[in-house]
């Protein structure tokens, strides 16, 4: 029960203080000498009365432990509860028993100290709830429960559990936990295939030594297990040092050519209940560090995947066994089907309807009905489309809603140009699908198309548009496509290696010549880049309001009509053309969010930096759209991730020097 104050004592020794200074006071005048002796009194008055204090308050102190805790209902004994408690008035200590003293004050007593200097973090709200807070203190780690003094009394009751041993054999059984890595020689075939005997076993005998070393510092061990794939398996304390380190094993095998072209990709599963469910993560980790281009670790925990390094352009894959064999098989799918629906990604490009187009063709060459599922009043390929219009084969476009009544268990889907759920023109059409058939050129992603019968997936390929012209050429050459399809492919590719400046390869051009063979115009597909002059004065002023930052072009507008769309890629790419720019950037305000448009010349991975702004792409080519955002905070966002980016390229630089 609380005690109230009373202001008639404090009065009452104000006014003899009052009292005794004014009698001091003529004393003084008179003779000072004479206050010699009550001065004398009053500091040993002030000693005695300090002492008592002091005495008093130890007494308390060490007296409040043995004391019994009362309230107006029960009345309760902690002194001998054998776990420490403690009585709460506000942050303040009011009252602890035995075990308290011993365990938390270190058997030191103390009177009414604040809570928060024994036992820090200490939050009455979390400990009144069922689980308790974890709090350590004195060496000691306890769970701490709360709840309020039963009768109203005020104050707060806390128990403390002392949890040490269970704790530290929990935390020692969490560090000890199975992880499983797969790790993976990025192009072995490619690099080795050329080189002298002598010269493989010297490349591969310093793999050996480097990842040898790498693990040597862990509990685990490493096996390889062919000429280019390996496996280990660490501790979960292992784990964490290699993703603090952020993989530098990554940087230390680049560095071992010159040309940087020897890499590796590792795929990692940690945090399974078994360790067969971390080898099943771990392979999916793998699956996905090689579908996102290689040099890269992915690390898939229970809460998704994780990526690490990728900076490097990889290494193309010369040999078309791989896309003869997928021509067979899409073809045989196509045959079992009774119906095929083409789609692509939203917002579609040359790219997405050239190598759709170029994919009716071989459902036509089958004989089996297949129309393409676009939106006409949202795409980047209006001219594309008007020119198959003109020609009087509008009737293999369709709006997606169209679709939905047509598809039947037997249907057939094909996606191109997109291996993300969240970017596919029509999702309705993919869930109500059965059967999905991916053919894509964009690094993996989180989030990707997971259940495909059939799935192309070549990260090196320029385009899409590429990969299709591949799979035409093991098609019989009769019947195939026709002048106007080729050049729609050809447009496909020429938009995503910019005329053939950028992302090029030995079989891009072979594509293209192919292409040419069949009768396609490359000035007739020039032709479908022109943008009308409204779009050409909006693109040059997003040009001009362009800054640069740490080597990247940032350019921010506020939005533009929706006819303008092809203006946000156009300025990307015309801002690459300034000197001393390696990426650019371009954000539009687009409804309640911001959409971006970044490109690079090669240098630069702006997959990588705007992945973690929930975007994706290729190399040389990525896109996201921020929603709920203003041009602003997409702006900083932008920044922070320039900067991790560049950190991580400075990190990665360094250790090729050592």
């Amino acid at each position: 029960m609380k005690h109230k104050k009373r202001p008639d004592l404090v009065i009452l020794f104000l006014l003899l203080a009052v009292a005794c200074l004014g009698l001091a006071v003529p004393v003084a005048l008179l003779d000072p000498r004479w206050l010699a002796l009550p001065a004398l009194l009053v500091a040993a008055a002030a000693a005695v009365l300090v002492f008592h204090v002091h005495r008093l308050r130890r007494f308390v102190a060490a007296n409040l432990g043995g004391r019994s805790f009362e309230s107006s209902r029960m009345q309760v004994s902690l002194a001998a509860l054998p776990v420490p408690v403690m009585l709460l008035g506000g942050d303040t200590i009011v009252w602890y028993n035995a075990y308290f003293r011993d365990q938390v004050l270190g058997g030191q007593d103390a009177v009414q100290p604040p809570v928060q200097r024994y036992l820090p973090g200490f939050d009455p709200a979390v400990c009144a709830r069922p689980h308790g807070q974890d709090l350590t203190a004195n060496g000691y780690r306890f769970t701490g429960y709360a709840s309020p003094v039963p009768g109203g009394a005020g104050g707060v009751l806390v128990y403390l559990i002392d949890d040490t041993a269970y704790k530290n054999t929990l935390d020692e059984y969490t560090n000890s936990r199975p992880a499983y890595l797969n790790i993976v020689i990025d192009s072995y075939d490619e690099l080795f295939t050329d080189m002298k005997d002598s010269e493989q076993a010297h490349e591969l005998e310093a793999i050996n030594r480097l990842l040898e070393e790498y693990f040597s510092h862990t509990t685990g061990f490493l096996r390889k297990v062919s000429n280019n794939r390996y496996i280990a398996v660490v501790e979960e304390r292992d784990i964490r040092v290699m993703i603090q380190d952020r993989f530098d094993i990554l940087d230390k095998v680049r560095a071992l050519l010159p040309s940087g072209m020897l890499t590796l990709s590792i795929g990692v599963g940690h945090g399974g209940k078994t360790l067969a469910e971390c080898q099943e993560m771990a392979r999916q980790s793998i699956d996905i560090a090689l579908g996102r281009g290689g040099d890269q670790a992915a690390v898939k925990t229970a809460d998704g995947f994780e990526f690490y390094g990728g900076v490097s352009h990889g290494v193309e894959k010369r040999s078309h066994v791989r896309s003869r064999i997928i021509a067979h098989a899409l073809a045989d799918q196509i045959r079992q089907s009774d119906s095929v629906i083409i789609m692509g990604h939203r917002m579609s490009d040359l790219d997405a309807v050239g190598s759709a187009i170029g994919v009716l063709r071989m459902c036509k060459m089958c004989n089996v009905p297949s129309v393409i599922a676009v939106q006409q009043n949202a795409t980047l390929a209006g001219s594309l489309i008007d020119a198959f219009l003109d020609a009087g084969e509008g009737h293999n476009f369709i709006e997606p809603r169209e679709t939905l009544g047509l598809i039947t268990p037997d249907t057939l889907l094909i996606v191109v140009d997109t291996y993300q759920k969240y970017l596919l023109e029509s999702k309705e059409i993919y869930e109500k699908c059965k059967r999905v058939v991916v053919i894509d050129h964009h690094r993996m992603a989180v989030g990707h198309i997971d259940n495909p019968i059939l799935l192309y997936h070549e990260p090196y390929a320029s385009s899409a548009s590429e990969l299709v012209c591949e799979l035409l050429q093991f098609m019989p050459s009769q019947g195939n496509i026709t002048p106007l399809e080729a050049q729609a492919l050809l447009a496909g590719i020429m938009l995503d290696t910019r005329s053939f400046a950028l992302h090029v390869g030995v079989r891009t051009f072979e594509a293209a010549a192919w292409l040419r063979s069949r009768g396609a115009n490359t000035a007739e597909t020039k032709l479908l880049f022109n943008i009308s002059k409204d779009e050409y004065e909006a693109c040059s002023r997003i040009v001009e309001s362009a800054y640069i930052y740490k080597g990247c072009a940032i350019a921010l507008s506020a939005e533009l009509p929706p006819e303008m769309s092809v203006v946000l890629p156009m300025a990307a790419n015309d801002l690459l053309t300034i000197n001393g720019v390696d990426a650019s950037v371009v954000a539009v305000v687009k409804g309640g969010g911001v959409n971006i448009s970044a490109r690079s010349m090669g240098a630069l991975n702006v997959q990588v930096i705007l992945e973690p702004l929930g975007g994706g792409g290729h190399l040389t080519m990525a896109g996201a759209q921020l929603k709920d955002c203003t041009l602003q905070q997409a702006e900083a966002r932008i920044r922070e991730q320039i900067d991790l980016y560049r950190q991580a390229e400075a990190a990665s630089r360094a250790e090729a020097r050592v």
